[in-house]
Order: C-alpha cells, then structure tokens, then sequence
C-alpha cells in the first residue's frame, strides 16, 4: 500500500503537471541535479510516473559540480548509474570564482548564475526541450521574500517558463510540494544524503529568509498556504503605482 506522503507527493506533482501542461509526448527533459533531497525526488517521481501514465518522456539528469574540494560528483554519478539513469556531471570551478577576492557580487549569486548558464547550454546540447528543476513550495515562497527585500520587486519563480523564443522550458513540477513532505519521502526511500560543501550553504540570503518565514509558520499554520495562495491572487488596485 502507498504510503500517505507518497499519496501527497504524487498530487502534488500531478497536480502541476496537470495544471501547466508541463509535460507532452515525446519530450526529452534534462532533468537538474543538486544533490539534495528535492532533486533526487523530482528524478525519483518523473521516472516512476513513466510506467503508469499514456505519453513517453525521457530523462537526462544533470549535475554541475562547483568544484569545491570534498564535491560528491563522482558519488553522484555511481548512485545515478546504480538507479539506472543516464547521467552527466559537468565539472567547472563556478563555486570557486563566486567566492573569490575578485568577485564583487554576492557569490551565491555569481555561482548560481553561471551554474544556471551551463545547465542551459547543456540542456541544447542533449536535444532536450525541456528542463526540470526541484524548486518545491517552500522554495518559490522564499524567492518572493528574497525578491521583495533584496531585489524591491515582487516576482518570485514560476511553475512553467519558456526561454530562448521558447526552444527550452523551464518545468518546476514540485511547486505544489511541501519542503516537509519531500524530506519525508526521502527519508521512507532511503535515497543518499550528499554533504554540501559550499562555504555559503548556512549562511546564505535564503537561509535567513527560510528561518524567518518558519518562525511566521509556527505561530499559525495557515501562514504558509495564505502566503502561496496571494501570489496568484493579486489586487492590483491596492498596489502602489
């Protein structure tokens, strides 16, 4: 029998797919790999879902390494060749220049940005017309605060975006997933737990963000899906012009 985060997981997910028309027959999908639990499911969910549903997709997972010491790219690599996926890491030296004495912007930002540029590139190279990426709910939370206090704009990402006069589509179909169910689903599934070993990965804008909003979440539990839910429900009227 399933088990309930499963069940959860798979609405979710379904429920983007559905509602984005994210997925159609034929696609090829590079699919983006950190290392953490959210890519690892996202790969997990979209590979289990091709044995029950009508069209064919194929999946192209992804992995640039930032070439900081003590990387788990190779790890990477075996446990993706083990669950039978065709697999690439891309090994660069991004972390190291977004860290760098001469790197005058915020180096998450620098690193994130040519990461972002080379999984684009790569995309192209595999034919792939689509790219998954494992941003969940929380994460797309966290964006419109990051946005709204470090940026002054209100955006955040979206569920399904075409780039490039819409040769490549960027798909998020874990926008509808709770952080906790996915960390949930991992733990159930046993998949590995790779060390990040980017000096910024406590430290960083979105971990403030993160550690505000669930100090908001504890004090009403309702907090979390108001706030997801305002942002396709804007009153323009009461913006400032």
């Amino acid at each position: 029998m399933a088990s309930y985060t499963y069940k959860a997981l798979n609405r979710g997910v379904g429920k983007a797919l559905h509602r984005y028309d994210m997925i159609s027959n034929g696609d090829r999908i590079a699919v983006g790999l950190s290392g953490g639990k959210d890519s690892l499911v996202l790969l997990w969910i979209l590979n289990e879902r091709q044995s029950r549903v009508p069209i064919r997709y194929e999946l192209f997972p992804i992995y640039i390494d930032p070439g900081f010491e003590g990387g788990f790219g190779d790890s990477l690599k075996n446990y993706c060749s083990k669950m039978g996926y065709s697999f690439r890491v891309e090994y660069t030296d991004y972390g190291i220049i977004g860290h760098s004495s001469q790197n005058l912007e915020n180096p998450c930002f620098l690193c994130s940005r040519l990461r972002r540029k080379r999984l684009f590139e790569i995309t192209a190279e595999l034919e792939c017309d689509k790219l998954a990426l494992g941003h969940n709910k929380d994460d797309i939370i966290e964006t419109l605060f990051l946005n709204m206090c470090y940026a002054g704009e209100i955006s955040t990402m979206v569920p399904s975006q075409s780039f490039f006069q819409n040769k490549i589509t960027v798909i998020r179909p874990l926008a509808f997933v709770d952080e906790d169910s996915i960390r949930r689903f991992s733990i159930e599934m046993g998949f590995p737990d790779f060390i990040n070993t980017c000096p910024s990965a406590t430290n960083s804008k979105r971990q403030e963000i993160k550690t505000l909003l669930n100090q908001l979440y504890k004090s009403n539990r309702k907090i979390k899906g108001n706030i997801f839910r305002s942002m396709s429900n804007v009153n323009k009227d009461y913006l400032l012009k």
